[in-house]
């Protein structure tokens, strides 16, 4: 009250009560923890107002307002402290890294009113955009305000000069003019674009406190760049201040900030990015809907194989089950197509071709959907979404990031669109690709299907002869397109029943395409069923039952190589045979692909190299590479199927219970997303002493998802490995995270102490 009459002497009555009434209000709601709505705050306040609301504080609190200033200030300290320790807060900070038993700093600043004669008044400023990081002077001011009222309220001006209405620029241009000049020093001080809360007293310019413009990944990056090519940071600095995650957000669509969510499902963000389409739940009714010109959002239960067609033409895949490695989840991210798996409370009628949500909703194939792979979001209709944004200042900090990091950083790619993706993201080779893919696309895989059916190995090879220039045509599109990089073929893998059709429609579908019995098309299909397929005759051990298979897969990459050398595209192709356990079984497979080499040099007169490698995935590999190791040139882990083994746990279930898992402590993460450095990081150390004691040279490699993931990234450089490979939509976060590993081992320049800074830039 006493300060009321001294204030009322200084600015004079009314502005002093609304300060007084302002004071009164966010005490009683922050402090007291009173219902806003007992203290309005009006806008011209009269002395009877001012005593009626004192007097709703005394009913309310039994207690008269405090008086005494440290009385009021220790209230203010204990409110809080408990609003750090409260569960919003506990939460945030969880979201955002911070330790739980953080501390809390408290500044306690002297203010001034901002109400009174002359101009005065409160805004906010920044200097660049946050959406795009371009230069941008925007912001709010409100005269006869404080704080970040000018943020609040309709009545606000604008800061620079605007047809709409009246700013800051035009009533006060000499503490406008200052304004900027605060805003270029505290710029170049604490070496960061800041946003500026200020308060204008009687046309003084006073700045209360300056903190980081709130930014989207776009304009983080352009402002890192901006800022280091100004030399007002190094680009080391530049590049630490990108969270490598964050470029996700670069490369795809996304929702935008200010869409309306309404959310019909949550699930698992597998794959980043947004698209909006209509619901299919067949890879058939994918591709049609696609070649009508619209977008489909694939619906499955959990994919396949033969479901990476309709992946393909899909614009986003949404799976009732899975984890962040299953095979929807993988593939999706390999595409670059959004995808949301293992969504909650869902249930998949793919007869019915309906989606059943949790609280019993039905969406029939045709509802319109939004799928955000960003945040595991399925959300009704169209929203707005932003397009990605490869610019300049992306393409620096990329550059800058390869200068820094010293691991190499490949692409996993299955087709040439793959490739293409990969030299756009400046990938330094294909790491892995997986030749099974090829095979699935509707003019190959019904012959796929007849070697299948083959009863011998004539018949194998008359139905092989036929894919063998698709697969040559295949590889040499690759090498083209990556023109001298390294290529890493994966020769084929899964088992055959893949390939085959599982219901009765599609087994009468083959059975007249093959023109055989049904009878015998049942037959067949059951013969190949296996009790564990994924541990049954697949990788190599088909490859040496059925030798043919990998003869024609050898003779095609060597073709292609000598194609592509006299078209001005010289490569060494890199063969990988899959899921190895015996030096054996690489012996034998060897000396039939080094036959084929043969053959091809002495049939075409070229001369070419190759490097032939293995897979490790089994554990049994991983412990005898010391022996493997002789027989080959490098040595790539498959971390995916390594870890499955090494658990004993499908990757595609392990979404039911993860969260559980990981939450409860048993696992820290989980580890199909993030590598186990304890468990299958052992066997990847074992693996690597081993093989090294044989072989110094040899070229050690990771190319599971596990790839693209920062942590497991630093594992890789730490064991001493060649490179990591990861699908190429996660090459530009790979390279980062290189970056960011290489540079933190180093010390690096310290980040400025926000106010000591801020105070120096005021006084001068």
């Amino acid at each position: 009250d006493a300060q009321l009459t001294t204030l009322s002497d200084e600015i004079g009555v009314e502005p002093a009560r609304r300060l007084y009434m302002r004071f009164i209000h966010a005490y009683a709601v922050e402090v007291a923890r009173l219902d806003p709505d007992d203290f309005p705050m009006p806008e011209h306040p009269s002395a009877s107002e001012l005593s009626e609301v004192l007097a709703t504080y005394a009913k309310e609190m039994d207690a008269e307002f405090p008086q005494d200033p440290v009385q009021q200030l220790t209230q203010v300290l204990r409110s809080m402290a408990r609003a750090w320790n409260g569960t919003s807060a506990r939460l945030l900070r969880q979201a955002r890294g911070a330790p739980e038993d953080a501390g809390l700093g408290l500044v306690v600043q002297q203010m001034i009113p901002g109400m009174g004669p002359a101009e005065s008044g409160s805004g906010v400023i920044q200097f660049v955009s946050t959406r795009t990081g371009q230069p941008q002077i925007t912001g709010r001011y409100l005269s006869q305000s404080q704080g970040r009222e000018a943020l609040e309220t309709d009545r606000s001006l604008y800061l620079t000069k605007d047809q709409r209405g009246p700013s800051l620029e035009d009533q006060a241009p000499e503490a406008f003019g200052r304004l900027k000049e605060m805003g270029a020093q505290l710029r170049k001080a604490l070496r960061e674009e800041m946003q500026i809360e200020f308060t204008l007293d009687q046309g003084e310019l006073w700045v209360l406190d300056a903190v980081r413009v709130p930014r989207t990944s776009r304009a983080a990056v352009r402002i890192a760049v901006a800022l280091a090519e100004q030399g007002i940071i190094s680009e080391q600095v530049a590049l630490l201040r990108i969270e490598p995650r964050a470029l996700s957000e670069l490369l795809h669509r996304q929702v935008a900030s200010v869409a309306k969510r309404e959310v019909l499902a949550r699930g698992i963000a597998a794959s980043p990015g947004a698209a909006t389409g209509y619901l299919v739940f067949s890879a058939t009714a994918a591709q049609e809907t696609a070649a009508r010109g619209e977008n489909a959002i694939l619906v499955r239960r959990e994919t396949s194989p033969e479901d990476i067609r309709g992946m393909h033409a899909a614009a986003g895949v949404l799976t009732e089950r899975g984890g962040m490695s299953s095979h929807a989840a993988v593939i999706a991210r390999g595409l670059g197509v959004p995808c949301v798996v293992g969504a909650e409370g869902t249930e998949v009628k793919g007869r019915a071709r309906t989606l059943v949500l949790a609280d019993g909703q039905e969406l029939t194939e045709g509802t319109e959907i939004t799928l955000d792979g960003s945040s595991g979001d399925v959300l009704k209709g169209a929203v707005e979404l932003v397009e990605p944004a490869l610019e300049g200042p992306f393409r620096t900090l990329m550059n800058w990031a390869d200068q820094a990091r010293d691991i190499d950083v490949r692409a996993n790619a299955d087709t040439p669109a793959d490739a293409d993706t990969a030299r756009l993201f400046e990938a330094q080779g294909i790491g892995l690709c997986r030749t099974e893919h090829m095979f699935f696309d509707e003019g190959r895989l019904t012959v796929m299907r007849e070697m299948i059916f083959a009863d011998s190995a004539k018949g194998r090879s008359h139905a092989l002869e036929r894919l063998l220039p698709m697969q040559r045509e295949d590889f040499l599109q690759l090498f083209e397109i990556m023109r001298g990089k390294p290529v890493c073929i994966r020769l084929f893998d899964p088992p055959l029943h893949e390939f085959l059709p599982h219901t009765r429609d599609g087994m009468i579908e083959l059975a007249e395409a093959l023109d055989l019995p049904l009878a015998t098309v049942t037959h067949r299909i059951e013969e190949l069923q296996e009790f564990n397929p994924m541990l049954g005759m697949r990788g190599v051990r088909l490859g040496i039952v059925m030798p043919e298979i990998y003869e024609m897969q050898a003779r095609a990459i060597f073709e292609a190589t000598l194609l592509a050398s006299r078209r001005g595209a010289t490569v060494t192709p890199e063969i990988m045979i899959p899921l190895v356990s015996a030096k054996r079984e690489v012996e034998l497979v060897r000396g039939r692909i080094d036959a084929i080499a043969a053959a091809v040099r002495a049939e075409d007169g070229g001369v070419f190299n190759y490097r032939l490698g293995v897979m490790v995935e089994t554990p049994r590999a991983a412990l005898r590479s010391g022996d493997i190791a002789e027989a080959v040139d490098f040595l790539s882990f498959g971390t995916n199927d390594l870890t499955q083994m090494s658990y004993g746990l499908s990757r595609d279930d392990a979404g039911r219970f993860m969260s559980t898992y990981v939450a409860q402590g048993v696992f820290p993460e989980d580890p199909f997303h993030t590598l186990d450095a304890d468990g299958v990081g052992e066997l990847l150390n074992i693996a690597a002493e081993r093989s090294r004691n044989v072989r110094p040279e040899i070229t050690l490699s990771v190319c599971g998802e596990h790839g693209g993931d920062p942590d497991s990234i630093d594992f890789c450089r730490k064991a001493g490995f060649t490179y990591v490979s990861c699908s190429p939509f996660r090459v530009p976060v790979a390279r980062l995270a290189a970056a960011h590993l290489a540079l933190t081992d180093t010390p690096s320049e310290s980040k400025p102490r926000r106010f000591n800074l801020l105070g120096s830039v005021l006084r001068r």
